[in-house]
């Protein structure tokens, strides 16, 4: 008997419907990009009194937060800052959509976070040292938890299906975006909120990685600290902030008139198997990452116009990442940035905030220049856009998220 083989189904396109983002760079898509446009780095000293003894006094601090009629003052006071720019990013994503608003249960809201709420950790745990335990907030675990994001999300929308939240650290937001996308190919739900949320500018998270050597420690030039790829790069600098997407099935979409920004057409992931820390230094676990998305969106290398590169301006990363890019594209292959010399490194959240960048340059076929970038560190071979943004012809973007433990992610999006 000849085996029967289940159907073909064809691919769901998967549209770009809203974007919302919270970040030192901006709060809304066009400050955002006028930022990183202009290689303007937002790190500042750090003035906190409780830093003065620490090595890192510095990072990429989200200021003056917008209000939201759908986050009452009284609410946002009890969230921690973590999930309160999670919900405000994600409204602002929900309102740029169009207000979508799915049947119940399918919906789907996924986030990306690596450490949950780690400030209102910290000051609850010196509260406990100076004071007892009877001055700890009962609240706490709720506040704390790394699906408080998700949950608020659903909250806030009353959206009913799927809340999850993925934590694989600094490819969390990215990996995020790419199963929500899976959710809605396999009709598991017809609109999804995704994206990453991350707030760890706290004393006891840069004296960690203060200690480990992997935060720059340009205490006083804090401006031209973030140097991706650069000659006289020495670590990243921390970031903080969250960024959304509305995501829906392109044939959806288009039936209920909405516009959308772009398609995401691949999503790639790996796990270097390797190391808690350090990256192949190969880039192996990179180029299955980049390859199985650029597979799924049904693309080859030549049919990418820019890369965003993970670019954290640590040593090992960027080295790693370069011959990752080299195996896929070749030497100088193709205009690469990095969008951590501008708003630092997010960690959690930096997969889908890049993913912004990545978009509007593909959208406006400029790639903004790599801030801090001078020299590229002889060997790494590749063609870094810095001083001045790169026209580029149209094509796919791609975007890379890479995180300690070995984690590997890539999104590839394309004009509609």
């Amino acid at each position: 008997m000849t085996p029967q083989h289940p159907p073909q189904h064809r691919r769901e396109e998967i549209a770009i419907t809203g974007i919302g983002v919270i970040s030192p760079a901006g709060h809304t898509v066009a400050d955002f990009w006028h930022t990183v446009s202009a290689a303007r780095s937002t790190a500042t000293a750090l003035t906190d009194p409780e830093l003065a003894r620490h090595k890192v006094r510095l990072g990429c601090r989200v200021t003056d937060l917008p209000q939201s009629a759908d986050l009452p003052a009284k609410d946002a006071r009890r969230l921690d800052p973590f999930a309160h720019y999670a919900a405000l990013a994600a409204l602002a994503a929900h309102t740029d959509a169009g207000a979508p608003a799915p049947e119940p249960g399918r919906s789907a809201v996924v986030v990306g976070n690596a450490v949950g709420g780690r400030t209102t950790s910290d000051r609850e745990s010196a509260l406990y040292t100076g004071h007892g335990p009877l001055r700890v907030s009962p609240l706490m675990p709720l506040v704390t938890m790394p699906n408080a994001a998700a949950a608020q999300i659903a909250i806030r929308l009353s959206w009913s299906g799927p809340a999850l939240t993925i934590a694989t650290t600094c490819a969390s937001s990215a990996d995020a975006i790419g199963h929500a996308a899976l959710l809605l190919q396999t009709r598991r739900a017809d609109v999804a909120i995704a994206g990453g949320c991350e707030a760890t500018l706290t004393p006891v998270t840069l004296a960690a990685f203060g200690n480990l050597g992997a935060h720059s420690q340009r205490n006083d030039d804090p401006a031209r600290a973030s140097r991706p790829f650069d000659t006289e790069r020495d670590g990243f600098v921390m970031g903080e902030g969250a960024a959304f997407f509305v995501l829906e099935r392109l044939a959806d979409a288009r039936a209920r008139r909405a516009r959308p920004h772009a398609l995401l057409a691949g999503y790639g992931s790996s796990a270097d198997a390797y190391h808690l820390s350090n990256p192949r230094p190969d880039g192996a676990g990179a180029v299955a990452a980049m390859r199985a998305a650029l597979r799924d969106a049904g693309l080859t290398p030549a049919d990418i116009a820019h890369v965003n590169a993970h670019g954290t301006a640590t040593v090992h990363n960027d080295r790693a990442e370069a011959a990752a890019l080299r195996t896929v594209f070749g030497p100088h292959g193709v205009p690469v940035t990095s969008t951590k010399g501008a708003i630092g490194h997010l960690i959690g959240a930096a997969g889908a905030v890049e993913l912004i960048a990545a978009l509007k340059a593909m959208n406006t076929r400029l790639v903004p220049p790599t801030a801090n970038h001078e020299n590229t560190e002889e060997g790494l071979d590749l063609d870094v856009v810095h001083t001045a943004p790169r026209p580029v012809p149209a094509g796919a973007a791609l975007s890379n998220s890479f995180g300690f433990g070995g984690h590997n992610s890539t999104l590839v999006v394309t004009p509609l």
